[in-house]
């Protein structure tokens, strides 16, 4: 069975561009559902955050208006109190990409805070783009391609890659109060950015990299990680 990396943020808060503090930290159906799906399948999840900070689920997500239902807010409470991994992150400094066999990075606007400047997290990137394993990414977390960039070059540049849409962000009323948009940073940085309809499951395929727009395609996201591992 395969050993899977969660890298995920150690943020609560992302800093808007008059300097308040809107309350985040990762999305939960962005964690549960590949969470779920790989352990299911007997396959062994390790998390690792900033310093090893025990990551903070964005409350939002819980509620069931976002989640789509209380049944599936209900459900998605009882996977995050169930898995353990939550609890006993290990420091993102200490993650060995040769110890695993995938990586993948929930969203949620956390990243936005911490993972987009983050060295530690961009040289593992850098890693696990070179290596050719599996790399999955969903909705706000590639964010963290930001920290590849070496004066000012990215090696996922030219790759085909889908992130949580500026028109996402507008939607829920916070493109405006942003500091800047993940969809034009990508584009800055030399990414083929790709999307699909606002808030439906969308997933991109380039190479070894598995990218996915928005909370809904977190599943899918996780299927085709199951394909490749198996």
């Amino acid at each position: 069975m395969a050993k899977i990396l969660f890298v995920m943020t150690g943020a609560s808060y992302w800093t808007l561009k008059d300097g308040t503090r809107h309350p985040t930290g990762y999305w939960a159906e962005e964690f549960a559902a590949p969470y779920s799906a790989l352990t299911a399948a007997g396959h062994e999840v390790v998390v690792a955050t900033p310093e090893g900070v025990v990551p903070h689920v964005d409350v939002m997500s819980l509620r069931p208006s976002m989640a789509g239902s209380e049944q599936i807010a209900l459900e998605l409470e009882e996977v995050l109190r169930s898995a353990e991994e939550l609890r006993r992150p290990i420091e993102l400094a200490d993650a060995r990409l040769e110890d695993y066999d995938a990586v993948y990075y929930p969203g949620g606007h956390g990243p936005m805070e911490d993972l987009w400047v983050n060295a530690d997290s961009g040289r593992l990137l850098t890693a696990a783009l070179a290596s050719g394993k599996p790399l999955a990414i969903v909705c706000h977390a590639p964010a963290a391609l930001l920290a590849t960039r070496r004066k000012g070059v990215s090696p996922f540049a030219g790759y085909q890659v889908t992130a949580y849409t500026n028109d996402e962000e507008d939607a829920v009323g916070l493109a405006a109060k942003a500091r800047w948009l993940l969809e034009d940073e990508l584009v800055n940085m030399g990414i083929h950015f790709t999307r699909g309809d606002i808030w439906k499951p969308y997933t991109v395929v380039d190479r070894s990299l598995h990218t996915g727009q928005n909370p809904a395609s977190a599943a899918p996201l996780a299927q085709q990680l199951l394909k490749v591992l198996n």
